[in-house]
């Protein structure tokens, strides 16, 4: 086996690192993306039409992207080129596609892998578009970023987004075996210690096989449990990057677990975010947000308890002021939940938007001047303190404007009794009105 990841020329003499020995010489050989990989899937479908198209790999480090393109080309006849944005600029683009040009002439393709293509600029993946549509190269780009975000819509629209998982234990399970295989040894941990090293890879096989050639160094003739496997190894430190895609996808899975009521998955949540390096006040903010949004008028508290932790974090700092944060995220999970207020603002805004050059009636505006007077503004005004049980049941929208129902409180918390009330004055208005 050859390796799953290293993209470079294997070298013919010296040390070659375990991840190069593995590396898959056939597509069958990959560990892991059945759904890309697997009978059926988009790329089995491709390669048996003989119709391969351009294509985007959308996925986290360490999962074979770069190799499942160099064996695309393989598997096509077409002349694997890969390049980094990174370290490209326009006057090596130029290169490239000039090379493929000549190659395609002399009867042969060229299938050009671009690494990180999220990094490369608007105008300089636009100079991809000429090139794709002509044949000159077939494009295969690997990126980490949410391709719906990083890259051009010109981009996406000639070319299909695949989806690379990051590898589940059973992968990097297999993986460790066909390791052992080519070391011609057994790895030396007892059983936990060898779940504890696949957790450590975190999804990534190259990781994993770094790993994995750091311990068979070692040389020991006793297993290692655990413990002494942590002492030896630090751990690979997880996935997270503040500005990007993961960022959003534990702030959505937070947000929503609280939602769901569910304070365990919250915490894990959370604490995913911190250890990630994510600044706390970000948390104070969202979860405040989370207590306006999903909470309500359920438990008006909530708003509260969470403005106490934020300024609770501010005065003790880190890591104590967290638990605060904690605290809240705890109370908001188990409190009553109702987005009846955030449903009545956005249709609020909708009507505003909708009847933006209404008036207010006129019998509810003051009249500080005679000329205001005599067009009727203040007229027939009901004075609610005046009116039995304070409450005149007027009409307070625009003349014409019929009524609508924006706020409709659950039968949740305090809205419960919000809605007594509410049903209350609805009953007045209407036999008062009437």
């Amino acid at each position: 086996m050859a390796d799953l990841f290293d993209t470079g020329e294997v070298a013919e003499s010296g040390h070659r690192p375990l991840a190069d020995r593995l590396r898959p010489k056939t597509l069958s050989e990959v560990i892991g993306q059945r759904q890309v990989l697997g009978p059926d899937a988009p790329l089995t479908v491709m390669l048996e039409a003989g119709a391969l198209g351009s294509l985007i790999f959308w996925g986290p480090p360490g999962v074979g992207k770069t190799t499942i393109a160099r064996l695309l080309a393989h598997d096509t006849d077409l002349h694997f080129v890969q390049i980094s944005a990174i370290f490209t600029g326009v006057p090596d683009l130029k290169k490239v596609f000039e090379a493929a040009r000549i190659r395609r002439q002399n009867g042969q393709g060229t299938l050009l892998f671009v690494d990180e293509i999220h990094r490369f600029n608007k105008a300089q993946q636009d100079g991809f578009l000429p090139h794709m549509e002509d044949g000159t190269i077939l494009l295969v780009g690997a990126t980490t970023e949410n391709p719906s975000f990083e890259l051009n819509a010109a981009v996406l629209s000639r070319a299909q987004v695949l989806v690379l998982e990051r590898l589940d234990l059973t992968d990097l399970e297999l993986m460790a075996q066909r390791a052992e295989h080519e070391l011609g040894m057994a790895l030396p941990l007892e059983a936990e210690a060898r779940a504890a090293l696949l957790e450590m890879a975190d999804g990534d096989g190259r990781a994993l096989l770094n790993l994995i050639e750091q311990v068979a160094a070692w040389k020991i003739d006793e297993k290692l449990d655990r413990d002494a496997l942590a002492t030896r190894l630090m751990r690979r430190a997880a996935q997270y990057d503040k500005s990007g895609d993961a960022h959003y996808n534990l702030i959505s899975a937070l947000h929503k677990s609280v939602r769901g009521s569910d304070p365990d998955a919250s915490l894990y949540w959370f604490a995913r975010m911190l250890e990630g390096g994510e600044d706390p006040r970000y948390l104070a903010r969202r979860i405040t947000r989370m207590a306006i949004e999903d909470i309500g008028l359920a438990d008006p508290q909530a708003q509260a308890v969470c403005l106490q932790s934020w300024e609770t974090y501010e005065r003790l700092g880190s890591p104590e002021g967290e638990l605060a944060l904690a605290q809240a995220l705890v109370y908001l999970a188990l409190a009553p939940k109702s987005n009846a207020a955030y449903v009545a603002y956005k249709g609020a805004r909708k009507a505003a938007k909708q009847t933006g050059s209404h008036p207010p009636p006129k019998h509810i505006l003051n009249a500080p001047t005679a000329l205001m007077k005599d067009q009727g503004y203040g007229d027939n005004y009901a004075y609610d303190h005046d009116a039995e049980d304070g409450f005149s049941g007027a009409n307070y929208f625009p003349d014409g404007m019929e009524r609508p129902d924006l706020y409709q409180p659950v039968e949740r918390g305090f809205e419960r009794d919000l809605k007594k009330r509410l049903d209350y004055f609805a009953r007045l208005r209407t036999k008062r009105q009437s």
